[in-house]
């Protein structure tokens, strides 16, 4: 394998169709909102990816198996607008990678009808916070006019967004495609389910989508009593004072 291929499994072809894409980053938190999402949506699996800049490596099954790493498209039926969510293993492991995979996803997206691109990941802010925000970034005026009536802030995340959260609606600008790429407000020290949930409400309304959230909700408090039990231990530790803990190590 010398370049990133698509396989598809099945042709569709879309009408003002949107792109949302979650991979490993910050917290998981695009990686669990779109799990979520194709999970309780019964999203049908589409197509795959598989890329010579993924890692060297093949996944193992409790069968005795294995299958190759990729990323995997699935079209979701029953929401308002159609759209189409890409969910993986990993992320490309080189800037070239990044580039060539992120050129073959807008390709593809194009040939099956989309015309905006909506990205997931997380915004570190490496603190605790009980009330989940969504930062923004977007490539063209318009998206971002669109998401701030939704209430996503513009402005506030400051340097870089790193991967394909970045990369693909970044390249999008130049194919005329429309790009947003939404990040969670996490820590990002931990699996952020609450976070992911913020972004899955937020999307459910602008694409149209019911999606019971309750699961999601649950391994959120699970996951926010875990860590609040370790800041109080940690407080305890250092001598029982009020001043907030911003860090875990």
């Amino acid at each position: 394998m010398k370049e990133t291929v698509i396989i598809e499994k099945k042709k569709v072809k879309l009408k003002n169709g949107a792109l949302v894409t979650g991979l490993p980053g910050i917290g998981l938190v695009g990686r669990v909102a779109c799990r979520y999402i194709v999970k309780k949506l019964k999203g049908e699996r589409i197509a795959d990816l598989y890329s010579p800049y993924f890692p060297h490596q093949v996944l193992m099954n409790k069968k005795g198996g294995m299958r190759m790493l990729k990323n995997s498209f699935y079209i979701i039926k029953g929401s308002k607008r159609p759209f189409v969510v890409m969910l993986g293993d990993v992320q490309a492991l080189t800037p070239e990678g990044q580039y060539e995979l992120a050129g073959k996803v807008i390709e593809y997206a194009k040939k099956i009808g989309i015309n905006e691109i909506i990205t997931i990941g997380g915004y570190s802010t490496g603190k605790l916070t009980e009330t989940k925000r969504v930062f923004g970034a977007a490539n063209s005026k318009k998206m971002i006019e669109r998401f701030k009536k939704m209430g996503v802030i513009f402005g506030e995340a400051r340097g870089s967004i790193i991967g394909i959260a970045g990369v693909l609606p970044g390249l999008a600008e130049l194919k005329k495609i429309d790009g947003i790429c939404l990040m969670g407000e996490t820590h990002g020290g931990y699996v952020d389910a609450a976070s992911a949930k913020k972004v899955v409400e937020l999307l459910s309304k602008y694409l149209g989508f019911r999606i019971n959230l309750e699961e999601l909700e649950k391994v959120a408090k699970e996951g926010e009593a875990a860590i609040k039990q370790i800041e109080n231990e940690v407080k305890k530790y250092m001598g029982g004072g009020e001043k907030e803990i911003s860090y875990i190590r």
